[in-house]
């Protein structure tokens, strides 16, 4: 009763031996019967209740945010919030949650994608400082804005006249509202000079803009993981604001775990093992089956001990096997 709370019969064992076999082993597997039933019932349960949401949420048009880490990096009135609806990744399209981890795993093996600027324009909007030459590699390194700004990134292109790169501090938010591009001749406008610019950040670092609904798409500059770990998704999208929108994955996560603990129970019940249902089940089983061709009940008495001996000693090293993995392992 203190340890888990399920339903425990001690059967009167007079008026059980009375009664025939099959009668007993229908009452010794009751218990074993009804878990069986639960796991079949959340099984049903787990495949049908798509479709019972279907009138109350939207899938397959993106996902949604059914949680945000506090002080994460996606935080704030700015960014993410719950019941945001998310459409795109750094330009790849979301429509599960299957597609928003396909897009991290690309957001962290490729090189961040860049964005198509009329060279004139990038000239307009460059607010320029400095650059640097790391004193250990003589190379280049990102310094090109103010280090207070929060609202300009560093940018590297190169143009027909100039096949080095070149840098520019540009406002990120407008550089990142034009058209996608992943080389230089993703971009092309008749009459125009036009450079893919490229986030100038280290490799680790991406540039990522992420599509959250109606609102202005957030600008995620870090680790792609550090997003991923900063929020929890679901793929249904609630219809209205009264819908709860942790529904679909409270009734996933219950089935789950009601399929584990109720089959884990089944399992354990039938074991023939001291002072579990499998005890007596499997004394039941025996005289059914072997009374009539071994008449010697101390012989079947003998057998019912060995069986249940094997038993015991079986789920007591599988007990200690799986604490010592658990504690010391």
């Amino acid at each position: 009763m203190f340890i888990y709370p399920g339903a425990y019969v001690d059967l009167s064992s007079e008026r059980l031996q009375i009664i025939s076999p099959m009668r007993q082993l229908r009452i010794y597997c009751a218990g074993v019967w009804h878990n069986f039933i639960i796991v079949l019932v959340a099984i049903a349960v787990l495949f049908l209740y798509p479709w019972f949401l279907m009138p109350f949420y939207t899938t397959g048009h993106g996902i949604v945010i059914t949680h945000v880490t506090e002080n994460s990096a996606v935080s704030g009135p700015r960014g993410l919030t719950v019941r945001d609806p998310v459409t795109s990744l750094g330009g790849c399209p979301v429509t599960s949650i299957k597609d928003w981890n396909t897009c991290i795993a690309a957001s962290i093996r490729e090189p961040s994608l860049g964005n198509c600027l009329p060279v004139s324009m990038i000239t307009e909007l460059d607010t320029s400082s400095k650059k640097k030459i790391d004193k250990d590699t003589k190379s280049l390194y990102i310094d090109c804005c103010n280090e207070t700004s929060s609202t300009h990134l560093c940018f590297m292109y190169h143009t027909k006249k100039n096949p080095d790169n070149v840098y520019a501090c540009l406002p990120a938010r407008a550089t990142t509202d034009r058209p996608i591009c992943k080389f230089q001749s993703d971009c092309y406008a008749p009459n125009v000079e036009i450079s893919c610019v490229y986030p100038s950040v280290d490799n680790q670092t991406k540039l990522l803009r992420v599509v959250h609904g109606h609102k202005p798409p957030l600008l995620f500059l870090g680790h792609p993981l550090d997003l991923h770990y900063s929020v929890i998704l679901s793929n249904y999208i609630p219809n209205s604001a009264l819908i709860p929108v942790n529904l679909p994955y409270a009734i996933d996560t219950f089935c789950k775990y009601l399929i584990s603990l109720s089959g884990a129970l089944v399992i354990l019940n039938v074991v023939p093992c001291y002072a579990l249902d499998g005890q007596f089940i499997c004394q039941g089983f025996i005289e059914l089956t072997l009374r009539s061709t071994i008449p010697d009940k101390e012989v079947r008495d003998a057998i019912f001990s060995l069986v249940v001996l094997f038993g015991t000693v079986l789920l007591a090293l599988n007990v200690t096997l799986a604490m010592w993995v658990l504690f010391v392992g």
